[in-house]
């Protein structure tokens, strides 16, 4: 009987392939596993057995496998059906699901290895080049195309190669190698003649002229006295002795090395008592729990500083005790640095964080002890990418601020929400999921209302503590009168003053890095432009450049203007590094600081910044959105939003929902501990609906009026929507496959397919972009939509001049 293997490669293939496999191979393999297969020119991939069969492939011949990969599945049943359905509700290939969901490390790289073939070469026939990589191959038995590279000296050496493999000079193979490298730690012990205590008279005896060597002896004693496996750094530490003396007892048998493999991050086990809950919290908590009894979703809208976070330990502590795991979700990466402590106090060593600040090896281990259901792996806290890990026995699913953004991916595919996507995942496991939020979506609050999720309110702030004050200030007024120094209003520095003198701390909000995101001539009007983007660039005064934040371009700072030559350059707008300028003029005694995507690089960038903070090292923090979500610090109390204008006039249909949820969110930082905190929103117009619904804390006023104009003008959660974007250097080109595209779109969703229409920034890193949506009703079936979207993808990828064109597909695009 012949036996197949259907697999997961990692790239954007529509189909499965099929491998030939043997019997014995059968017997072992199972699905989830890795193997290391060919495909396309020798090139050997990683890819991840989906299926066992007997069927052989119609359209081609199957290839035997290359290698096993791994013992036992690195991948669980209820990944793969997981998988299936991101690769079906979001449109893209399983093996897209399978590259962002896998830690890069498990996708083994293979390295093309050349050397000579047998037989005679006739050296007159090879081209300079050709006789360099033969020469070399006559001192080395092979070498890698990046060893070639630096001998040539040349980028593209793959037509010599060819060149070299048609005149029968060299052949190529694939070599795999793993990525991984697990952490093994240097221990010490006693050789086995020497481990015996009546030997010990012995041995001291035989090292009394070596006096160095006797102290690390008699030191290695004290150590094994306290521990069960003594480090070789402790010992060379305590012995105040070096690695050579270390060495040397081991040359002579007297002592031996040993490793012991180990995770790179540990957290201590020891845990506190739970917090006591207050009445409405208490009363909240077994709310959920009787939700949970009849449904899968609980929605918990629970203002700023409502205590959320206790709710969510108790019902941790609940989980782990039946022996279940718990993924707690969060949209950003600093807000992991503040919680973990929280968590690590009450959970201790069960505690496992996994997002992409941590090292591929720190992911790979999390990845492992998940899967095997390892102690120190029963609560995951993590960013999005997290939802992906194995769990084999999740019992619990805690989305906190669950509104944001963030938890949509937006680039490269899979267009996934981690939001929905993990209440399909909970679905497969039987699990519970929690949404927690002061501002929830209104998508989510629109299914509580519907009945579909469970709907529980906490609206009193821990110990009583008044929500905080918010004062709304006209600087178009101010500007009149002249009563802005800089960005700052006389009421907003007022504040500030008052705040300080209290030994009180201070959060600015400017939802822009950088100093000013546009310079520009005054003589002739022209501002520089990124060469790659239809953006200006931003000017960064620290780094003293201009910056794209798009692509990433940058340029010196110009002395004078590129068009017309003057000198008389000023900046428009400003940004987070501007506002931090000015803070320093106007309170040079004050410590200023700084939160945004420059400030916080590297790992523990985040960490840094909000240590110093709770540590009121700093005084004024200055940030962009990163500082709205769910951070607590005791001493705040005052938050000033710089400029509301610009969260509300942008051309989004959340635009509005998005302002109100960030301006909530930003202003419950203020006032969380001691007594009323004060909220400081600078804006143009003062009696902006939004702006007058956060000053009162209207949530359902606000929710009522989107949804009103959602309804009116055919939105979420009305309508769903999919956005197909093209993306292509050639203008023209873009151009006319976007109408031939829309007119397609249009003859089957006739007035619900809109565009094609240019994004507010219509060139990125020089890809000319074409967006059309298309809006899918509640009675059409959106399986149905799909299904005809893909046809006109297969049909428009049929044409010669758009097979070039980039076509994305993203569902649910906000």
């Amino acid at each position: 009987m012949n036996y197949f293997i259907d697999v997961i490669l990692p790239i954007p293939l529509q189909k499965l392939f099929t491998y030939k496999i043997t019997e014995a191979e059968a017997s072992f393999l199972k699905k989830g596993m890795r193997v290391a297969v060919e495909f396309g020119k020798s090139k050997i991939y990683t890819a991840l057995v989906y299926r066992i069969h007997n069927n052989p492939p119609v359209a081609y011949e199957a290839k035997d496998i290359y290698q096993i990969l791994d013992e036992k599945p690195i991948v669980t049943n209820e990944q793969l059906k997981h998988w299936d359905w991101i690769s079906e509700y979001y449109l893209c290939a399983l093996g897209e699901v399978f590259r962002a969901a896998m830690p890069s490390a498990f996708l083994l790289e293979s390295e093309t290895i050349i050397s000579l073939k047998t037989g005679v070469i006739n050296e007159d026939d090879l081209s300079n080049d050709e006789f360099l990589i033969f020469e070399a191959l006559q001192h080395q038995q092979q070498l890698t195309v990046n060893q070639i590279i630096q001998i040539l000296d040349k980028k593209n050496v793959f037509p010599i190669i060819k060149e070299l493999i048609t005149k029968k000079v060299i052949e190529i193979k694939e070599q795999i190698y793993e990525q991984y490298k697990p952490k093994l730690v240097k221990y010490i012990r006693l050789s086995s003649p020497w481990n015996t205590p009546d030997k010990l008279p012995v041995l001291l005896e035989n090292l009394k002229r070596a006096k160095k060597q006797r102290e690390v002896i008699l030191n290695y004693f004290q150590l094994a006295a306290t521990t069960s496996n003594v480090k070789a750094s402790a010992l060379q530490k305590i012995a105040n002795s070096s690695s050579a003396v270390l060495n040397s007892l081991v040359e002579k048998n007297i002592l031996e090395f040993y490793f012991i493999q180990t995770d790179r991050i540990h957290f201590l086990g020891k845990t506190i008592q739970l917090k006591k809950l207050t009445a409405p919290q208490e009363v909240a908590l077994n709310t959920i729990k009787t939700i949970f009894k009849s449904k899968q979703t609980v929605l918990l809208k629970g203002i700023t500083s409502s205590g959320k976070t206790e709710i969510y330990t108790h019902l941790i502590k609940e989980t782990l005790d039946k022996g279940k795991q718990v993924l707690y979700l969060l949209p950003e990466i600093a807000l992991t640095t503040q919680l973990i402590s929280r968590l690590e106090a009450f959970f201790g060593n069960q505690l496992s964080v996994f997002h992409s600040r941590y090292s591929m090896n720190e992911r790979i281990e999390v990845w492992n002890n998940t899967l095997l259901q390892k102690k120190k792996a029963q609560l995951i806290l993590g960013a999005r990418s997290s939802l992906f890990l194995p769990f084999s026995n999740l019992g619990l699913i805690i989305i906190d601020e669950e509104h944001e953004t963030s938890f949509k991916q937006f680039d490269p595919s899979p267009r996934y929400h981690a939001r929905d996507a993990a209440i399909v995942l909970a679905n497969y496991h039987q699990a519970k999921v929690l949404l927690g939020s002061a501002t929830p979506s209104i998508e989510s609050y629109y299914n509580a209302q519907q009945g579909k999720y469970g709907f529980v309110e906490l609206n009193e702030r821990y110990k009583n503590i008044l929500l905080p004050e918010i004062e709304l200030v006209d600087i178009k007024e101010k500007h009149r009168k002249k009563r802005m120094t800089g960005h700052f209003s006389d009421r907003l520095i007022e504040c500030i003053k008052e705040a300080l003198e209290h030994k009180e701390q201070v959060i600015l909000f400017q939802n822009r890095r950088g100093y000013a995101p546009v310079i520009e001539c005054e003589t002739c009007g022209v501002s520089p432009q990124c060469p790659h983007c239809d953006v200006s660039l931003t000017f960064h005064s620290y780094r003293k450049e201009l910056k794209c934040h798009y692509c990433g371009y940058t340029k010196t700072i110009p002395t004078n203007c590129d068009a017309c030559g003057s000198e008389k350059l000023n900046t428009k707008g400003f940004g987070t590094e501007q506002i931090e300028m000015e803070l320093q003029h106007l309170f040079p005694e004050t410590k200023v600081g700084r939160m945004d995507f420059d400030t916080t690089r590297g790992k523990y960038g985040y960490q840094k910044i909000i240590s110093m903070f709770q540590q009121q090292e700093i005084d004024i923090l200055v940030g962009t959105q990163m500082l709205s979500k769910g951070l607590d610090f005791a001493n705040v109390s005052l938050v000033g939003i710089m400029n509301a204008d610009n969260l509300l006039n942008f051309p989004d249909f959340r635009a509005h929902e998005k302002s109100y949820q960030l301006m909530v969110q930003v202003a419950g930082r203020a006032g969380r501990s001691h007594k009323q905190g004060k909220v400081i929103i600078q804006t143009f117009n003062p009696y902006h609906q939004i702006l007058q619904q956060v000053s009162t804390n209207s949530y359902e006023k606000m929710f009522k009026e989107q949804l009103d104009e959602r309804w009116q003008y055919h939105y979420p959660p009305f309508y769903r929507l999919i956005k197909i974007t093209l993306k292509h250097k050639d203008y023209k080109r873009v151009d006319e496959a976007a109408n031939w595209l829309a007119k397609s779109f249009t003859l089957i969703f006739k007035s619900n397919a809109l565009g094609p229409s240019t994004p507010s920034v219509g060139r990125i890193r020089n890809y000319f972009i074409r967006n059309i949506i298309i809006k899918v009703p509640q009675k059409q079936s959106l399986k149905a939509t799909k299904k005809h979207i893909l046809n006109v993808k297969n049909s428009f990828q049929a044409i010669k001049e758009f097979r070039a064109v980039r076509f994305n597909i993203d569902v649910d695009n906000y």
